[in-house]
């Protein structure tokens, strides 16, 4: 591992509103802010949002900036990643955005029943060969369910058409509730898709760049 790497790896286990949960702590279930998230960081009951696969967490930063009567958490295996929106959100003394070194599939040992109000997961690897570990797989669908409250949003954004099509197919297949969903958020008038084309990841802007048509859904899983 390079030294600028390091560095930022140190950095990001320095920072106050960064946690890192291991797999033993996972496996053990013994991580110890888990069920005390709005206790122990935030230090007030507003509702928790989390980014998955949250990568520089831009989009965590933004919802953050954009809605600071809500709690937002960034979540991503790469503490070299992690650092970039982490080392803004200190900068901008944002108190409502924190962030979790871990692996998604075991998420569930991070958060307690009903203690996460809503989920976006933005531009994640599709993983074309890999199904159970796409970020929208019923495998960890179901996951989710377990800390996610009922009528939480499940917000999907990616460049991948085969990720957009396996989602809406997973969604009708195990019967959940989608709400919306488009195959060009730029190209759409209403006002909640405007919303939610506002806020823009690195990949975002490339894939845009590049003319690929972005693809938007939102569903319910409880």
């Amino acid at each position: 591992m390079g030294k600028k790497k390091l560095q930022r790896f140190a950095e990001v286990d320095s920072y106050p509103h960064c946690f890192f949960m291991s797999y033993e702590n996972a496996k053990a279930d013994k991580f110890h802010i888990k069920g005390k998230w709005n206790e122990l960081l935030f230090k007030n009951t507003n509702p928790i949002v989390l980014e998955l696969g949250c990568g520089k967490a831009e989009y965590t930063v933004g919802l953050a900036k954009k809605y600071p009567q809500k709690n937002f958490i960034g979540v991503d295996v790469k503490g070299n990643r992690i650092w970039v929106g982490a080392s803004q959100a200190l900068n901008d003394k944002l108190t409502n955005a924190g962030f979790l070194r871990t692996r998604i599939e075991n998420i569930v040992s991070a958060f307690d029943a009903n203690e996460v109000d809503e989920i976006w997961i933005t531009f994640p690897d599709p993983q074309p060969k890999k199904e159970n570990k796409r970020l929208t797989s019923i495998h960890l669908l179901e996951k989710y369910k377990q800390f996610l409250k009922s009528g939480g949003y499940v917000h999907l954004k990616t460049d991948s058409a085969d990720l957009y099509q396996f989602t809406l197919e997973t969604i009708a297949a195990h019967k959940f509730e989608l709400i919306e969903h488009t195959n060009n958020l730029y190209a759409e008038q209403s006002e909640n898709f405007k919303t939610v084309a506002e806020i823009k990841t690195h990949y975002e802007k490339l894939f845009s760049a590049k003319g690929y048509n972005i693809n938007y859904i939102k569903f319910l899983i409880n």
